[in-house]
């Protein structure tokens, strides 16, 4: 099969043949259509972050395919079933946090195109317990961002705590934040959108935004609060220190605030301010197989929509050039097979 391998970190990947591995026990093969881009696997490529992937590898985890074969105890799915193969490749099973449905706190899983191969390549090998699971006549270019993307800030609008009908703010418009602002509107929230281009913002608008606020411009906090009074919740997918800060700010008493985005460094808690007024900050990765199947099933209705540029496997260093400039508008998806 063809795949794009990297063999050192912030190398350039490589298209090379590979062998098509058999499917173990509790595995499947799958027959890969799409697999989006994600910044993880740039920091996975570049060994930016503190755990390492492992090297020689093949990254992506928001590949979507087939089902082409199955290996000894599979039951869950068939061939020719479609399925999505996520960033949780598999988890223990029996610890604390498997056990309460949090199996991605799990501290002995396996992660996709990080420490166990992914989908930049024609098939790859999934475990058929934690696959995401997709009806017929889908759009698969689409569909493969929901599987990490999307499930990634619909759990993070979970993890503020918001109710229909309370404010949200959603900051940083991009690939994760577009579909952030989507998934709120569709679970009944009032949104604000917090960036520092107008075209991000008008797009948010065009999303559903009730209100934006350009970052560079104004205060997102002072005037949030003397717009709405404050955020019930604030959901951060920014990569920007500065973003957690004002996302604090925009907080009302006993709000809580989200935090998607991982850039480099700290910011400052408030510590009169957090106690004071009764904040909550908590850190949100991605979702449980749960969250998965609930974010997918917003995209399947048509509630939300991801916006999507098409490459071939062969480009996957450009994008990752576009993806460092952060001339990427949506998210980018690897077009590897016709469906």
């Amino acid at each position: 099969m063809k795949a794009a391998v990297i063999h050192a970190f912030g190398g350039l990947l490589n298209i090379e043949e590979m062998p098509v591995k058999e499917p173990g026990e509790n595995q499947i093969l799958v027959k890969v259509i799409s697999c989006g881009v994600c910044h993880t696997d740039l920091h996975a490529c570049e060994g930016d972050w503190p755990v390492k992937a492992n090297l020689p590898l093949i990254p992506g985890h928001e590949a979507i395919g087939y089902v082409a074969a199955l290996g000894s105890g599979v039951n869950t799915v068939k061939e020719g079933d479609i399925v999505g193969v996520p960033w949780l490749f598999s988890a223990c099973g029996c610890c604390d946090y498997c056990i309460t449905g949090w199996e991605t706190l799990c501290e002995a899983q396996q992660n996709g195109g990080y420490s166990v191969n992914g989908g930049f390549a024609e098939y790859v090998i999934a475990d058929a317990r934690y696959v995401a699971h997709f009806p017929s006549n889908i759009n698969f270019t689409e569909m493969a961002p929901i599987i990490c993307a999307g499930v990634t800030v619909y759990k993070g609008l979970k993890e503020t705590d918001t109710k229909p009908g309370e404010w949200v703010a959603i900051s940083g418009i991009g690939g994760l934040g577009h579909l952030a602002v989507q998934y709120a509107k569709a679970m009944g929230l009032h949104v604000a959108a917090i960036d520092v281009a107008d075209d991000k913002l008008e797009l948010a608008k065009k999303l559903g935004a009730e209100i934006t606020v350009n970052a560079r411009q104004q205060d997102p906090g002072k005037f949030l609060k003397k717009e709405t009074g404050g955020m019930h919740g604030v959901l951060v997918t920014a990569v920007s220190p500065i973003a957690f800060s004002q996302g604090l700010s925009a907080l009302r008493r006993k709000g809580t605030i989200a935090l998607n985005g991982l850039p480099p460094g700290s910011f400052d808690l408030p510590i009169f301010e957090t106690v004071l007024n009764r904040y909550t900050v908590r850190g949100s990765i991605v979702g449980t197989r749960k969250d998965m199947q609930e974010a997918i099933a917003f995209a399947v209705d048509g509630k939300v929509k991801a916006n999507v540029h098409a490459a071939k496997l062969e480009d996957i260093n450009s994008v990752f050039y576009d993806m460092k400039k952060g001339e990427i508008d949506g998210r980018m998806v690897l077009e590897i097979a016709a469906p």
